[in-house]
């Protein structure tokens, strides 16, 4: 199973040093509770801040990853910026559905001289979606809204069924939207790889979270 973090710097209070500081302690505890990745989405900032964070994550990330080798170390993506990626010393890249393709990624991967591919997940929002990420190189996909969310005006959700349909796809596919630790089984049940969050780590204590799912 597999679990990924998506993080919202904006839903923690303070300002804007308290915020990140808050997310780099959430990023540090998800990596020493094994979740095996984080996505940096803090798509708001300008470029050179979001760099600068980039390469704060990525060093709480190796410096509380597990060290014992039957456990695999939490691999960080960030959202949609490739040389951003490159540049801080990231694991990959997570693309909208209207970005680059993965391949386009892993040219330019290549051109910054990367000693490993690049890690590329996709945004998808039907199985289609999902069959054209995989087709063009994605490693797996985001698969959103399975749930309807309550804070969520007008949010349509795309359901069980049509989870389990991309869930047959030729990439791992991970439940993202509305998912909580009460319905996260039946998102597993439907053939989905993992689950993909941000308040449903972001809000909680995540070694809870974890045990929970696992169980």
């Amino acid at each position: 199973m597999i679990f990924l973090y998506i993080t919202d710097r904006v839903q923690f209070p303070g300002d804007e040093s308290a915020r990140q500081g808050a997310l780099l302690a959430k990023i540090a505890e998800a990596a020493r509770c094994g979740v095996d990745l984080v996505q940096l989405r803090e798509k708001d900032l300008p470029i050179r801040e979001l760099e600068i964070l980039a390469r704060a994550a990525v060093r709480v990330v190796r410096e509380n990853s597990p060290l014992e080798t039957e456990k695999r170390e939490t691999r960080l993506l960030i959202n949609s910026r490739t040389d951003v990626a490159i540049t801080c010393g990231a694991d990959g890249v997570h693309l909208r559905s209207k970005d680059i393709s993965p391949s386009d990624v892993q040219e330019i991967w290549l051109t910054g001289r990367q000693r490993t591919r690049a890690l590329v997940s996709v945004s998808c929002h039907s199985a289609v979606e999902v069959a054209r990420a995989a087709f063009e190189g994605a490693d797996f996909a985001l698969f959103a809204p399975v749930f309807e969310k309550k804070d969520v005006t007008h949010s349509s959700a795309a359901g069980l069924d049509a989870l389990r349909e991309a869930s047959q796809q030729k990439i791992p596919v991970l439940a993202l939207g509305g998912v909580t630790v009460e319905n996260a089984r039946a998102c597993l049940d439907a053939g989905a790889a993992g689950i993909a969050g941000i308040r449903l780590f972001q809000e909680n204590d995540i070694a809870e979270v974890v045990r929970h799912l696992k169980a």
